[in-house]
């Protein structure tokens, strides 16, 4: 059996941001015709689990608007740097977050954070061997970032905090899943950290 191809016949601008654009999509459909799709273009995210010697993993509490409440989240971040590497992304963010360097950097998950109307796509990197950022060198935070809150947990207590309903930020929820998988494989089925995106 052969999958139908949707082929775009037209496409309309209804917004151009710096993070994401919304656009408008006139798609072919199976057995004949068109329907129109709105569809947000966003630029990606990189996020990390840190986890230290002691097994615990670091989580940020941080204000976000659009659901008006605080989240628990991984330290995380845009891909809008022009010709700046995944891995580097992350141990960027990471530094900026949570005042960490990162000795090994390693694939946990990529995900679609949510394919019905964006293509967003966040990867999840797992850091070990981690060391803090000197005061002096420290990021200084800014608006929302202000007034973040940076705690270390042990990762099966993340884990539970996943299945009550604590954590819902979805790079968290996947990425927490997938450290403890990859902890009691051995860390055996971790990728490489310049391993490409799914396409």
């Amino acid at each position: 059996m052969s999958e139908h191809r949707y082929e775009v016949r037209s496409r309309q601008e209804r917004y151009q941001g710096r993070i994401f654009d919304v656009v408008t999509e006139e798609v072919t459909m199976p057995g004949g015709g068109t329907a129109l799709r709105d569809l947000v273009r966003h630029v990606g995210a990189v996020a990390v689990v840190a986890l230290d010697d002691a097994g615990q993993v670091v989580l940020i509490r941080q204000y976000r608007h659009p659901v008006g409440r605080h989240l628990w989240e991984l330290p995380a971040g845009l891909m809008d740097v022009s010709g700046e590497e995944l891995p580097a992304a992350a141990l960027r963010e990471l530094a900026e977050e949570a005042d960490l360097t990162a000795g090994q950097v390693d694939v946990l998950v990529d995900l679609h954070s949510s394919p019905g109307f964006t293509n967003e796509i966040v990867r999840v990197f797992l850091a070990r061997d981690l060391a803090d950022v000197p005061v002096d060198e420290r990021h200084e935070r800014h608006d929302e970032e202000a007034d973040l809150q940076v705690v270390r947990i042990d990762l099966d207590e993340a884990v539970a905090m996943v299945l009550a309903g604590e954590i819902t930020n979805a790079a968290a929820v996947a990425g927490l899943l997938a450290a403890a998988r990859a902890r009691d494989a051995g860390f055996t089925s971790l990728r490489r950290a310049q391993a490409p995106l799914p396409r």
